[in-house]
């Protein structure tokens, strides 16, 4: 075994055990009965899908990924490559869609409380709730080409390119077919950071709006505690700068790939570094928001 590929076999195991054990906490606590009042249901419902989406992301990547490093490159046939890329793109797409979705609540929740805005917030608030549900069969059916077009390594079917994922390998046809479809996933992906970039910037502009206002109040030196609405505002645009940033240097790697061809393992190594960071980061921050599920991972770290 290579050292740089030992080196990359420990690092995988400690960002999938990290992300699992991280993620199992936050799962627990929001499923915790009577934990949440009525009007959070709506957001505890969207990190309860985000959360899971995330472990099954860190889970499909993170164990394929380990026993490619240590030298078990052809484990999975044809059908167990198949669904493990698969139940990836899935979960990847659920994490990248509730994001955004929590994004806009949030940014519906904080905002002006006038007519044109009160009729708007309701509306959107109503179908959040389903909308976050059916993003599973949406992306299900998004994402339905890779059954098609992933195979084993050890798959020598001739095609007319084939991108490697180390364990696995994808197909590219010279048809309009495959820039077409690029071209649906790249639209939803856009749409999505669009939207969530959108309610970012919108949730900025109304805290900096609420701390000049205070400070006209108050004055500048008074010391005051920082609300609940304005905490939550600001650990959901701390997770949607991390994803839009970690999203923006992978796609970058992706499209490098897609462009020179096959890479060499090491840029696949580091999309899926990357591609981890933020199911663990956004676990992290999640627990260090909520005091209660921040001592059920102490608890379960040093139960370990």
């Amino acid at each position: 075994m290579k050292p740089e590929n030992m080196v990359m076999g420990i690092v995988f195991i400690l960002q999938t055990t990290v992300g699992i054990l991280v993620n199992s906490s936050v799962l627990l606590h929001y499923l915790v009965p009577g934990f949440t009042g009525k009007g959070l249901k709506l957001k505890t419902l969207i990190v309860k899908h985000l959360t899971l989406a995330n472990s099954l992301s860190i889970i499909s990547r993170g164990i394929p990924q380990i026993m490619a490093e240590f030298g078990m490159k052809y484990f999975l046939d044809d059908i167990g490559c198949k669904l493990v890329l698969y139940l990836y793109r899935v979960s990847r797409g659920v994490s990248l869609y509730t994001t955004c979705l929590l994004s806009c609540f949030q940014a519906a929740i904080i905002s002006s409380s006038t007519t044109k805005w009160m009729k708007f917030k309701h509306k959107a608030i109503k179908y959040m709730g389903p909308s976050c549900s059916l993003s599973w069969p949406m992306n299900l059916l998004l994402n339905v080409m890779i059954l098609v077009t992933v195979t084993s390594s050890s798959n020598r079917r001739n095609a007319t390119k084939k991108l490697t994922y180390g364990y696995c390998s994808a197909s590219v046809s010279g048809t309009i077919a495959t820039p077409l479809y690029m071209l649906l996933l790249s639209f939803t992906d856009v749409l999505c950071l669009s939207l969530m970039s959108w309610a970012s910037v919108f949730m900025l502009s109304i805290l900096h709006r609420h701390k000049k206002q205070v400070q006209y109040i108050h004055g500048a030196q008074h010391s005051l505690r920082v609300s609940p609405e304005a905490r939550a505002t600001q650990t959901i645009l701390i997770l949607a700068c991390t994803f839009v940033t970690f999203y923006s240097i992978s796609s970058i790697m992706v499209l490098y790939s897609a462009l020179f061809g096959n890479p060499g393992l090491w840029v696949i190594n580091i999309i899926s570094v990357l591609e981890a960071c933020y199911p663990i980061f956004c676990s992290f921050v999640l627990i260090s928001n909520n005091s209660s599920a921040s001592r059920l991972y102490l608890h379960c770290w040093w139960k370990r």
